[in-house]
């Protein structure tokens, strides 16, 4: 459940990945001497559904998802980070050829690799981090496939990034609307008026309120029980830390 500006931006990048779509963008931009690659920066507060729906555009389209450990980028070893980017790159052209589509390549949680390159110095980390980023900014400049990355802090993304995604879509905190319609569909024994208060006394994301339903499922299981409304009101107030 998004708001009409973000379903709006959701369902252009479904259309335009639908295979048929992709094949006919692909070779009007390759007419025109114009990379044929599509890159998207999904970014946004955490739980707002960034993940899920890179997985979900991957499903309606019938596309893999490639999924970049992005821990496993880094390495101890000097010169060994830039060898694993550059076979990922490499990787997914080879596994493109043998595919029907192209599959996605998926960089979730990208903050480490796309965050603003470190002034040079003399440590072999700040040296690594920053010919990491590097190569990824030149495999982006010619890249020929799909690429999604998200990233809840674009506050600290490169600019250099910026222009390499050519697709970026904000996913915000849910307004209280929203937030009643997740609590409803998430927990539809709730009354509608039960549901409005809940959007409005908690700020939740749609990942929190899934922690709710999960809270509650297990609760139930082990206390033998049917969870009442208050007391999901009270896992609420649990899971305000501040």
């Amino acid at each position: 459940i998004f708001s009409d500006v973000e379903l709006s931006q959701i369902q252009t990048l479904e259309k335009l990945i639908e295979e048929t779509s992709f094949q006919q963008m692909q070779t009007r931009l390759s007419d025109k001497g114009l990379p044929t690659g599509i890159s998207i920066l999904l970014h946004g507060a955490p739980g707002t559904g960034k993940t899920e729906i890179a997985k979900q555009l991957a499903r309606k389209t019938n596309r893999e998802l490639m999924h970049v450990n992005i821990s496993e980028c880094k390495t101890m070893w000097f010169g060994e980070s830039e060898k694993i980017i550059k076979k990922i790159f490499t990787d997914y052209k080879a596994y493109a050829k043998d595919t029907k589509t192209h599959p996605i390549l998926f960089f979730n949680e990208a903050d480490a690799i796309i965050s603003k390159r470190k002034e040079i110095s003399d440590r072999n980390t700040d040296q690594t981090e920053n010919a990491i980023q590097n190569i990824l900014l030149e495999e982006l400049e010619s890249f020929g496939g799909i690429l999604i990355a998200t990233t809840n802090l674009t506050n600290n993304l490169d600019k250099a990034f910026e222009r390499r995604f050519l697709f970026k879509i904000k996913f915000q905190q849910p307004s209280i609307p929203i937030r009643s319609k997740i609590w409803k569909m998430r927990l539809p024994e709730l009354a509608e008026s039960e549901a409005n208060y809940l959007a409005d006394s908690f700020d939740f994301s749609g990942g929190q309120i899934d922690n709710k339903k999960k809270k509650k499922e297990i609760t139930e299981v082990l206390q033998g029980v049917t969870i009442c409304f208050d007391q999901i009101v009270c896992f609420c107030k649990e899971e305000i830390l501040h």
